[in-house]
């Protein structure tokens, strides 16, 4: 390719730095580049929630779409945000190297979750969660890019907010970081931490083996397959409290996972190891459905269905 290569990515300044972060591994071993921000539906519609305008694709539907006609080469997300099963002829071809999964609560005061707060969160795995561990705790939907979500809870709109890590650390916000879960106890959302790199099967087959090569982290890559073979089994998107967690050591994985009722009141957690990553996550899965999970899973879809269609 004779031009600099085209990355798309969303236009929030997390996206941006992460998309740099992209550009800067690909400068490294000389291929240029250009970024190209584009707006998806996660990004405009902020006044309902994420379950309320479709779970799926939600921020990465307009990117793959530049994808598949040309306008990008490759795509920047989250990998929390990716669909677990993505479209035809759309692939995930490298996995930046994680950095810390857990999730955080962050304020401008010093706040302690043994006492009543307000916090503010947009995703439901994450109230599912304070439901279950702090039932005296009240939660607010908080839609918006970090900066505009940390606006509002410095204008009183809430106590604390409940974010990733990785953003927190990645736009210098570690100072209000108030509390640290336990990501064995607390898991995170599936890819949390990562950087994934998205491709069209369109894109020169020689640059994808390069980007593959050089840019995908061996180690996340092995721990990410098995979450999203986890998630994959449950057919939902991010508007599903699923959450999974995978460390590995050598060849061997371990994987945590299971799924939340929306009221906090029934969980179920298990954990298998293993060293083939998409079946460790596919056995898992079928434990923890075949453990309950089968009619959790159910009545939230039917829950939010019905939130839907008000």
């Amino acid at each position: 390719m004779n031009r600099p290569i085209v990355i798309g990515t969303r236009k929030s300044k997390l996206a941006l730095w992460q998309a740099q972060w992209v550009r800067t591994q690909l400068a490294s071993i000389g291929i240029a580049s250009e970024l190209a921000p584009v707006s998806t539906k996660g990004d405009r519609i902020l006044d309902v929630s994420i379950s309320k305008i479709g779970a799926k694709g939600v921020f990465t539907e307009e990117l793959e779409k530049k994808l598949q006609n040309g306008e990008i080469d490759i795509a920047v997300h989250s990998a929390k945000d990716m669909p677990s099963v993505l479209p035809d002829s759309f692939e995930i071809i490298a996995f930046g190297p994680r950095t810390r999964a857990n999730d955080v609560l962050i304020s401008t005061n010093k706040v302690n979750l043994s006492n009543p707060l307000v916090i503010g969160t947009s995703s439901t795995r994450r109230v599912a969660c304070l439901r279950h561990f702090y039932p005296h705790v009240e939660t607010i939907d908080m839609r918006g890019n970090l900066q505009t979500r940390i606006e509002k809870m410095k204008s009183g709109a809430c106590d604390a907010l409940i974010l990733a890590y990785a953003g927190v650390q990645r736009l210098n916000y570690e100072s209000m970081i108030q509390h640290v879960f336990d990501e064995k106890v607390w898991i995170p959302a599936v890819g949390q931490g990562s950087i994934a790199v998205e491709a069209h099967s369109s894109l020169d087959s020689a640059l994808r083996a390069r980007i593959r090569l050089n840019l995908s982290h061996a180690k996340t890559a092995f721990e990410l397959i098995a979450e999203r073979a986890f998630l994959e089994k449950f057919e939902g998107g991010c508007s599903i409290p699923i959450f999974a967690h995978a460390t590995s050591d050598q060849n061997n994985i371990l994987l945590r996972g299971g799924i939340i009722s929306l009221d906090g009141k029934k969980k179920i957690l298990r954990e298998r190891s293993g060293d083939n990553p998409k079946g460790l996550g596919g056995v898992l899965a079928s434990e923890v459905l075949e453990a309950g999970g089968q009619k959790i899973l159910k009545e939230i879809k039917f829950n939010l269905k019905s939130r839907k269609e008000t």
